[in-house]
């Protein structure tokens, strides 16, 4: 069992690390611990998943996925992977309306942190979820619903405070394919002119920039292969790559998806990296912040200033839209946003200096840190962006009186 998180820059301090094999056995342990914590992949680069008492790991427990044609959703155990997850729903013919970058990530996770793909008219992957089992503090398991409790989008996107989810009912779209272009040296000055046009040209698209002079940008069109010839060659001054390329400068590209619009399955195009690689660089922090979708060139304007100084520890930007979600913890709730993601190497101290400069630059825009990654925003604004936040806590006294799901993370935001 890893002591550290996914990166390493977290170290667990749980003073028991446990691998139940069964719900029956997960049970026991959540009932016996004073102080208990779900661990998914543990890929978070903040210490959201972190407890002081037993840190436990669903990596035991069965992995299943129940499809049902009827309501043409799928019941899966929580620790499943999407990578492993979308395979077998392609088989049988189905898809989820977005995946992340990654494939690597447990679903459970994923859902609980608020992680998202990219797309104008895509939600965060928990946008997906319509019904949620389990485990709360005295050991007893629950089943919530989204047509059944009022206060389900509040218990979705929800840090682990509510309870271990051991399942997540999901709602399938019929199986599609995809074609993705990438196009490199786009101007930063086309970037601004034709933001809306750029994030319009693809089921999902991401810019990447690595923040240093000249400037330029490579695009990630992900497409749906309807059929359509090649796209041009130049594209708003930006040039067609006739070869594969990773985002991550540096990194090979065998271990990105297919592209130069080579058609295959959803699940193998949507996400940037393979399921069988090493996803990103795997030697890295991350940071994201979203701001509202109308207001995405404007904050972009407003970081230029710093350039250099995110440059300094920067491997790789990434720009991202996200249709908004009505989940009360999710940091799309209520907006459209677009995402600056940030993949910095792995030198906190310089990194957390950078953060500082960031956040009071995107201050104006009401940005909205990622809960599974690295920021400083003090307390009193992360909580002034949530406005549903006094009624998660109600929920929280509700479900977990006595802060057996708690930890630091979630005593200083919640």
């Amino acid at each position: 069992m890893p002591q550290t998180n996914w990166a390493g820059n977290v170290a667990f301090g749980a003073a028991r690390m446990l691998r139940p094999e069964s719900v029956a056995e997960l049970r026991r342990q959540v009932a016996g611990n004073a102080a208990a914590r779900a661990l998914g992949t543990g890929h978070s680069f903040s210490p959201v998943a972190d407890t002081a008492g037993a840190l436990i790991s669903l990596d035991g427990l069965p992995r299943t996925a129940r499809i049902d044609a009827g309501t043409r959703t799928v019941t899966a155990t929580a620790a499943i992977r999407y990578g492993e997850l979308a395979a077998r729903l392609d088989a049988g013919g189905y898809a989820l309306p977005n995946l992340a970058s990654l494939p690597h990530i447990s679903v459970a996770g994923a859902c609980a942190t608020g992680t998202h793909g990219s797309g104008d008219a895509n939600r965060a992957l928990a946008s997906a979820v319509s019904a949620l089992e389990m485990v709360t503090a005295d050991g007893e398991p629950v089943t919530v619903g989204r047509d059944t409790d009022a206060e389900f989008p509040g218990m979705v996107t929800a840090l682990g405070a509510l309870g271990i989810v051991t399942s997540v009912t999901l709602d399938l779209l019929p199986a599609f394919t995809m074609r993705q272009w990438v196009y490199q040296d786009l101007p930063r000055r086309r970037l601004t002119a034709h933001f809306d046009e750029i994030f319009a040209s693809g089921y999902s698209v991401s810019v990447f920039t690595d923040w240093r002079p000249p400037y330029t940008c490579t695009v990630w069109r992900k497409q749906l292969a309807d059929g359509t010839g090649a796209p041009p060659r130049r594209w708003l001054d930006a040039r067609l790559a006739d070869a594969p390329v990773n985002p991550v400068p540096g990194m090979a590209a065998a271990h990105t998806t297919a592209q130069l619009g080579v058609p295959g399955p959803w699940y193998e195009r949507l996400p940037h990296f393979r399921a069988g690689y090493t996803p990103s660089s795997g030697d890295e922090l991350q940071s994201e912040y979203l701001v509202p979708r109308e207001l995405a060139v404007d904050a972009l304007t407003a970081l230029e200033p710093i350039a250099a100084q995110i440059a300094a520890v920067l491997r790789i930007a990434e720009i991202r839209t996200i249709a908004g979600d009505d989940l009360w913890l999710s940091p799309c709730y209520q907006r459209d946003s677009a995402g600056f993601h940030f993949t910095w190497h792995q030198d906190t101290a310089p990194v957390i200096a950078v953060l500082e400069a960031i956040e009071e630059r995107l201050a104006p825009f009401a940005a909205r840190p990622h809960w599974g990654k690295l920021f400083v925003m003090p307390r009193s604004e992360v909580r002034s962006r949530y406005p549903r936040l006094p009624d998660f806590e109600r929920l929280v006294a509700r479900f977990d009186p006595a802060g057996k799901f708690g930890n630091a993370f979630t005593a200083r935001y919640l």
